[in-house]
């Protein structure tokens, strides 16, 4: 089944990865001289005491993307994400961002990447308790150099921004975990960076705050449009939130992937095990079940030659779009049409089944079943803009649920 990827909808890459390794150990250098280098994380620790954190890792992160990276503990994800910023050098390869090696940058210009270009969340949210919440939300202007008058007006923005209006006077003791992450949240988007680093941002929270957090994440990043890398050990948490996700094991990238595909067509037996608990209902998107209609009907055919559309495909309904960027008008009935046609009544808006449904492609199957529950006739998938881009028909949506089933039983 074939998914909506966003980064291909983006033309700018952001972050770009190439070959990147990471040994840690004195005879790292000597690893990767050699063959073997590309000898199993326990080989390479048994005959040379050195630990192989990520092992040749290539992507490409586009701009405004939310791009997860989720493995179990010890795969190499959160050494990944820390490179990124080197907080840990590499042993080799290259972080392009907007098109330059970060790797090659001086401490200065190093310094200067960290506090203009990027933002990091961490779990353990590291506020200063002496300093109130908008204190901590500057601070990162601060030490950037920024005036007084403008770094709390921009913290005093920030914290707005995350919901936390009203608690700027408050310390950090004084607010639940929820609230203090998103403190932290405030910080790295008070400087306004292109790319947000989070890692594991949300581990440490009860589940309900942590669902809640998800939530406001998606809302806020539908708001600020942010380059994210988001770090995760949690497969659901990654499903939720990820444009793409990229999947880690013994500091290799296994695969890459929209969520419906790396839930569908899992790259080996590792991924297929990690996602076999997932809910497909969570995952699978009308996009990705959507089919082409027969035939559609348009604004300027007469009742006649609706009629006889209908006729010659042997169905009841069909969709009608409008002349320009095929609009979705709605959906004609072949009863509604003959009736029309008999009473000389107004066309086509008599002709149309009232209360229609409609779903944007990125809608999940577990949000179309109060909608199925209640159609009569096929779902129709528009765009943003309201342009018809084909049909659900609801037996296909649970069509879709009982075959995911049944492949995960064969396994």
């Amino acid at each position: 089944m074939e998914g909506i990827n966003p980064a291909e909808q983006r033309d700018e890459v952001c972050l770009e990865v190439n070959g990147l390794w990471k040994i840690f150990g004195e005879k790292a250098s000597d690893i990767m001289k050699s063959d073997l280098r590309f000898e199993s994380k326990e080989a390479i620790l048994e005959k040379t005491g050195n630990v192989m954190a990520v092992k040749n890792v290539s992507f490409s992160v586009a701009k405004g993307e939310f791009f997860v990276i989720m493995g179990l503990s010890g795969s190499g994800k959160s050494t990944l994400i820390r490179m990124l910023l080197r907080l840990i050098d590499s042993t080799g390869g290259s972080i392009n961002v907007n098109g330059e090696d970060i790797l090659k940058y001086g401490k200065k210009r190093l310094m200067e990447f960290r506090r203009h270009t990027t933002g990091m969340v961490f779990q353990y949210f590291g506020l200063l308790p002496h300093k109130t919440i908008l204190e901590n939300v500057a601070y990162g202007l601060k030490v950037r150099g920024v005036s007084k008058e403008e770094r709390l007006a921009k913290a005093q923005e920030a914290i707005e921004t995350v919901g936390l209006k009203g608690w700027e006077g408050y310390h950090p003791s004084a607010l639940s975990g929820g609230m203090q992450q998103r403190v932290g949240i405030a910080r790295a988007l008070s400087t306004n960076p292109e790319i947000l680093l989070m890692d594991e941002p949300f581990s440490g929270l009860d589940p309900l705050i942590r669902r809640e957090m998800q939530d406001e994440l998606i809302e806020l990043q539908d708001r600020v449009q942010k380059t994210i890398i988001f770090v995760t050990h949690d497969l659901h948490e990654a499903l939720k939130l990820g444009d793409r996700i990229a999947i880690m094991r013994d500091g290799k990238i296994i695969q890459i992937g929209v969520p419906e595909d790396v839930i569908s067509s899992p790259a080996d037996d590792y991924v297929r095990d990690f996602v076999q608990d997932a809910s497909p209902a969570k995952v699978l998107t009308a996009g990705g079940i959507m089919e082409q209609p027969e035939a559609l009907l348009y604004e300027w055919q007469g009742p006649k030659a609706a009629l006889h559309t209908l006729k010659d495909i042997k169905e009841d309904y069909a969709f009608m779009v409008s002349r320009s960027h095929r609009g979705l008008l709605g959906l004609v009935t072949l009863k509604r049409l003959r009736a029309v046609i008999q009473n000389n009544g107004s066309f086509p808006e008599e002709a149309f089944e009232p209360n229609q449904s409609s779903a944007t492609p990125d809608t999940i199957l577990e949000d179309l079943f109060p909608i199925a529950a209640e159609a009569d006739y096929p779902i129709a998938v528009v765009d943003e803009e309201g342009r018809f881009m084909g049909e659900i028909q609801i037996s296909s949506i649970f069509e879709n649920m009982i075959q995911d089933k049944g492949e995960n039983n064969d396994e």
